[in-house]
């Protein structure tokens, strides 16, 4: 069995495994960004009336419907983060007989975490492409462009995911920081407000938050059907797969200790 076969395996054994035993099984990767959107448009979309301001309209007056499925659609590309960010410290110290067996790749488990996610991701994205049409009328042509400004964003998680899973390794406490840091990444990234909103002085500075293009660009192009940001991509990607690069090396160098460490 070959990498690719062995990371398909283990992720459909890690996705069929979680809901395994459960009433609603598999359905539950449906039902759990769907209430976690339900509470979420209740407090920001009912009780605190936040609105957006879409491409072809100059004031943000739409109904909560509307701004329920573009909250969802930022809370898509949060989740996919925040289930690898927050499982990586975990990875290696959950799955120690592995490290004992010489012939098993351990370097793969990040990448078999990211597959689950991005099953995840896909499953909620055919149901916000069901209420985008159901409240807009239609969906855009320009979602086929969907995976390639979701790729970036998979490189750079990949790239963390190595780097703290063999942190977490030598450091039980890893888990225990990310839980809050990945909390704030999503309260500062524009998943809940508009870069427009913010004061001009501090816009530039939203980019340095690893979720604020990928987010911008997957819900231009799934909802809005504006083009992605190509030169804020780009360089996005650069930095995604030098932050990728950087992170198995250092897993690699530092994978050497782990068996003496568990």
């Amino acid at each position: 069995m070959n990498l690719a076969q062995l990371v398909i395996s283990l992720t459909h054994r890690e996705v069929s495994g979680r809901y395994r035993g459960s009433t609603f099984g598999l359905l539950w990767s449906l039902l759990n960004p769907l209430l976690m959107l339900a509470v979420y448009t209740f407090v920001f979309g009912v009780v605190m009336k936040s609105r957006w301001t879409m491409p072809d309209q100059q004031s943000a007056t739409h109904s909560t419907g509307e701004f329920a499925v573009i909250l969802f659609c930022g809370l898509i590309v949060f989740q996919f983060f925040s289930e690898v960010i927050s499982q990586a410290p975990a990875l290696i110290v959950g799955n120690a007989n592995y490290v004992k067996k010489i012939v098993f790749p351990i370097q793969i488990l990040p990448i078999v975490s990211a597959g689950t996610a991005l099953f995840h991701a896909a499953v909620s994205l055919l149901v916000l492409l069901v209420f985008a049409y159901v409240v807009f009328g239609n969906i855009p042509l320009t979602v086929i462009l969907a995976p390639l400004v979701f790729a970036p964003l998979v490189i750079l998680v990949l790239g963390i995911a190595w780097a703290l899973a063999s942190i977490g390794v030598y450091f039980r406490d890893m888990s225990q920081i990310v839980a809050p840091l990945v909390t704030a990444t999503m309260f500062l990234s524009p998943v809940f407000f508009q870069r427009a909103s913010l004061p001009t002085w501090l816009q530039p500075w939203l980019s340095l938050n690893p979720l604020a293009i990928p987010v911008e660009n997957f819900r231009n192009v799934v909802l809005f059907g504006v083009q992605p940001n190509w030169m804020a991509l780009g360089s996005y990607s650069i930095v995604a797969i030098v932050v990728m690069f950087l992170g198995y090396q250092f897993f690699q160098k530092t994978r050497r200790g782990f068996a003496d460490v568990l």
